[in-house]
C-alpha cells in the first residue's frame, strides 16, 4: 500500500522498536540517564489505570465530563459541625486531614484542632493551605489517600499518613469497613446509602464535572502508591520551555500547545509500565536490601526475567529479583533521532519532524527532553504539525466506528492513489478535516483535466524545436512569467510546509491561467500557422512546452503517477532524465511584473467578453462586433501585438481600447 501511494522512502532504513538493535539502544540510553541521575526509581503516589492495571504518565491523561453528585457530609469538632462536600465518599476511610484556606474566617477557630470522620469515627487534623478554594463547595476539603493529585501533594508536603483504600485492580481493600472487596463505583453507592441511613448525609447535589481518564481505555484514573521508574523533567522545565522558541513551528500557533503543556507539568515522567509486551528495564534488585543493580553494556539487550544477575551486593546478598516492568512506548519512541543515528552518522539536529497535533505533549515533548539530555542539542530545526482526517465531527476513521469503507487500501483500489493524494493535500496544516469518498470526485475531475490538457498540448508539440528560443509574443511571455510566479509562490509555501496552500497556488495556475485562458487564446495559432504565421506558432509551442513541463513538475509531488505517465509519454525524450521525479524545479531569477499586470488585464477582458455572451445566451463561437480592452496605457502595446490571438479567441471583428490612467485603482 505504501508503495502504491508513491511515497519516496528508503525502505532499507526501516526498523522495529522491539528489534534487538533498538532494544539495545533504548536500554543503553536508559542506563545513560541513570548515570546522569536523570532517571530514578521511587515508591510514591502514581497515576494508575485500574482497567489496564498499569502506571501511566501525565501525558496519557484525557478528560471526560461525567454525571456525579456533590455529597455534603458532617465532620464534628468539639460539638460543632464542618460540612465537607465530596464526589468521592468511598474514600472517607482514607481521609487523613481537613484543609481550609488560611484566609477563610469561617474556619479560623478550627485551625489546629481535630475533626472526627463521620461513619468511621477517628480523628484527623485540621490544617491550612492556600490551594483550597474559598468559593468551591463549603471551603473545607478532605484530603484522602488519594482522591486527586492535590491529595498526593498534601500528603507528601505535610507528612500525612497513608491509608490504603483502592487496590491496583480497582477494588476496595478488604480491610476497609463496610465496603471492603467492592468495586469503586459500587462502594460509592454503598457509602452514600449508609450515610443517608445514619443521618450523616446533609444533602446531595447532582453535578457534571470533569475527571481524568486514561486516553487508551477511557477509564477514570486513580492515584495509588507504587514503585516506578521516572525521568526527571520538572527540574529542567525552563530549558524545555526555552526550546519552544528555538524550533520553527508550522503552523506557528502549535507552539502554544507545547508551551501550555510544559508550563502545567506536575509530575516527572513515569516511564515504567506493568505490561507483558515492551522493552524490559535492564535492572535487578537485591533480595536483601532492595538496592537496584544494572546490566553491563555488553549484556544488552537483556531481559532480567530470563537472565540472572551474577554478583554480590554491598550488603553481602547474592540473590536478586528481576524488574518485571517494561518501558513506556514513548520511552523508546522519544529516541527516534538516536535510533536513526545507529549507523554512526550524526543527524541531530535533523531538519524536520512531521506529526499530528494530538501527540505534541508526548512525541514532541519527550523527544526534545531525550535529545537535550543525551546530546545537548535539539532534535530538529522545524516541526510540521498536521491535523486529523475525520469521518465526521469528532469521529476518527476506524473499524470500531463502522467506517471501514474508508480503509486506505480500498479507497486506493476504487479511486487511485493520485486521487487520494490530491485530496489529502487540500487540508490546511494543523487543521482537522472531514472526509467522504464523495469528496474524491473533485480529484478525479482534476486528473482527467490534467490528462486531457496534456494530450492537447502534446499533440501540438510533436515537431517542437527546443534548440533555440523563438521570438516570443506577449501572451506567451505572460504564461511563462505566470508559471515562474507560481513556482516561486509554491516554493515559499512548501518551505513553510503549507502543502495545501502550495497546491492551491498550482491549481490557480493550471485551471485559471493555463486551461481557461492561455490554451483557449493560443489554440487557433497552434492549429492555423497558415493564418498566424509559423514563427508565431513556434512561440506558442515554446511557451506551451515550458508551462506544461513545469506544471507537471509542480504537480508531481501531489500526483506522482499521472505526472510520471505524461512525462514518459512525451517529455522524457527532451529532458534526458529517467523520471520526472529526478527533475528539479526551475529557480526563476525574477518576474516581469508588467507581464503579470498584462495577464491580469488580459484575463479580465476575456472574462467580460465571455460574460457578455453568456448573459445574451450566445455561443462562445458566436461572432461579435467588438471586444473591449480596458488597461493602463503602458500595456496597450502588448495588447496590440496580441490582436490576432484576441480576435480569434473572442470571435470579435475588432478590438476597442479603453485606456486607464496609470493611477487608476479600479479592479481589472
Amino acid at each position: 500500500m505504501w508503495r502504491s501511494l508513491g511515497f519516496s522512502v528508503d525502505w532499507s532504513l526501516q526498523y522495529e522498536t522491539i528489534s534487538p538493535a533498538v532494544r539495545k539502544i533504548s536500554q543503553e540510553l536508559f542506563l545513560e540517564l541513570v548515570k546522569q541521575k536523570k532517571a530514578y526509581s521511587k515508591e510514591s503516589p502514581v497515576l494508575w489505570c485500574t482497567e489496564c492495571q498499569t502506571s501511566i504518565a501525565q501525558a496519557e491523561l484525557d478528560t471526560k465530563d461525567i454525571d456525579s453528585t456533590f455529597n455534603y457530609i458532617p465532620f464534628t469538632v468539639d460539638g460543632d459541625i464542618i460540612e465537607v462536600a465530596t464526589t468521592r465518599p468511598e474514600l472517607l476511610y482514607g481521609c487523613v486531614c481537613l484543609f481550609v484556606n488560611p484566609e477563610d474566617k469561617r474556619y479560623s477557630k478550627f485551625i489546629g484542632k481535630s475533626a472526627r470522620v463521620p461513619l468511621y469515627n477517628y480523628n484527623i487534623p485540621i490544617m491550612t493551605d492556600k490551594k483550597v478554594s474559598l468559593d468551591k463547595g463549603t471551603g473545607a476539603v478532605m484530603c484522602a489517600t488519594f482522591g486527586d493529585s492535590t491529595d498526593a501533594e498534601w500528603t507528601e508536603e505535610y507528612s500525612l499518613p497513608y491509608r490504603k483504600i483502592i487496590l491496583p485492580d480497582g477494588f476496595i481493600d478488604k480491610s476497609v469497613p463496610f465496603i471492603g472487596g467492592m468495586k469503586t463505583t459500587a462502594a460509592r453507592k454503598e457509602i452514600i446509602r449508609l450515610l443517608f441511613e445514619k443521618g450523616l448525609l446533609i444533602k446531595s447535589e447532582s453535578i457534571t464535572h470533569t475527571v481524568a481518564v486514561h486516553e487508551r481505555c477511557g477509564k477514570e484514573i486513580e492515584i495509588i502508591p507504587s514503585r516506578q521508574w521516572y525521568i526527571d523533567i520538572l527540574f529542567e522545565k525552563e530549558r524545555f520551555l526555552k526550546a519552544a522558541d528555538e524550533i520553527n513551528w508550522y503552523p506557528e500557533q502549535m507552539k502554544n500547545r507545547y508551551i501550555a503543556w510544559v508550563t502545567n507539568l506536575k509530575w516527572d515522567w513515569c516511564i515504567s509500565r506493568q505490561r507483558y509486551f515492551g522493552i524490559p528495564f535492564p535492572v535487578w534488585y537485591c533480595k536483601g536490601c532492595g538496592k537496584a543493580v544494572f546490566a553491563d553494556p555488553d549484556q544488552l539487550p537483556v531481559n532480567p526475567l530470563e537472565t540472572e544477575y551474577n554478583g554480590k551486593c554491598e550488603c553481602g546478598c547474592r540473590e536478586y529479583v528481576p524488574e518485571s516492568a517494561v518501558f513506556d512506548t514513548w520511552a523508546t519512541s522519544s529516541i527516534t533521532p538516536q535510533i536513526n543515528e545507529r549507523f554512526g552518522i550524526p543527524l541531530v539536529p535533523m531538519s524536520m519532524r512531521a506529526q499530528a497535533h494530538e501527540i505534541i505533549r508526548t512525541w514532541t515533548f519527550y523527544t526534545i527532553v531525550r535529545s537535550l539530555y543525551h546530546t545537548g542539542k535539539l532534535p530538529w530545526k522545524d516541526i510540521m504539525i498536521s491535523g486529523f482526517v475525520l469521518a465526521k465531527k469528532g469521529e476518527k476513521i476506524s473499524k470500531s466506528k463502522s467506517n471501514s469503507d474508508f480503509a486506505p487500501a480500498k479507497l486506493i483500489a476504487d479511486n487511485s492513489a493520485d486521487a487520494m493524494r490530491y485530496w489529502a493535500a487540500s487540508a490546511r496544516l494543523g487543521t482537522d478535516t472531514f472526509f467522504s469518498p464523495d469528496d474524491l470526485s473533485a480529484s478525479k475531475r482534476f486528473i482527467t483535466k490534467l490528462w486531457n490538457a496534456s494530450k492537447f498540448a502534446i499533440s501540438h508539440l510533436q515537431n517542437i524545436d527546443l534548440s533555440k528560443i523563438p521570438e516570443l509574443l506577449p501572451i506567451d511571455k505572460w504564461i511563462m512569467a505566470r508559471t515562474d510566479d507560481a513556482i516561486i509562490e509554491a516554493t515559499e509555501l512548501l518551505n513553510e510546509y503549507e502543502i495545501g496552500s502550495a497546491r492551491h497556488e498550482i491549481d490557480e495556475l493550471f485551471w485559471k491561467d493555463f486551461c481557461d485562458n492561455y490554451v483557449e487564446i493560443v489554440k487557433e495559432r497552434l492549429y492555423r500557422p497558415d493564418i498566424h504565421g509559423e514563427e508565431e506558432r513556434k512561440s506558442g509551442q515554446y511557451a506551451l512546452y515550458y508551462a506544461l513541463i513545469n506544471i507537471i513538475k509542480l504537480y508531481a509531488v501531489y500526483v506522482p503517477h499521472i505526472t510520471e505517465y505524461i512525462y514518459q509519454e512525451f517529455f522524457r525524450q527532451y529532458e534526458n532524465k529517467a523520471s520526472i521525479h529526478l527533475l528539479l524545479w526551475e529557480k526563476p531569477n525574477g518576474i516581469d511584473t508588467e507581464l503579470l499586470e498584462f495577464g491580469d488585464a488580459l484575463k479580465s477582458s476575456i472574462a467580460e467578453m465571455r460574460k457578455y455572451k453568456s448573459e445574451n445566451k450566445l455561443s462562445m463561437r458566436t461572432q461579435i462586433e467588438a471586444m473591449k480592452i480596458i488597461a493602463p496605457e503602458k500595456l496597450i502595446p502588448l495588447f496590440k501585438k496580441s490582436e490576432k490571438d484576441l480576435l480569434a479567441c473572442s470571435m470579435a471583428k475588432s478590438l476597442i481600447y479603453v485606456t486607464l490612467p496609470e493611477k487608476d485603482t479600479r479592479p481589472l
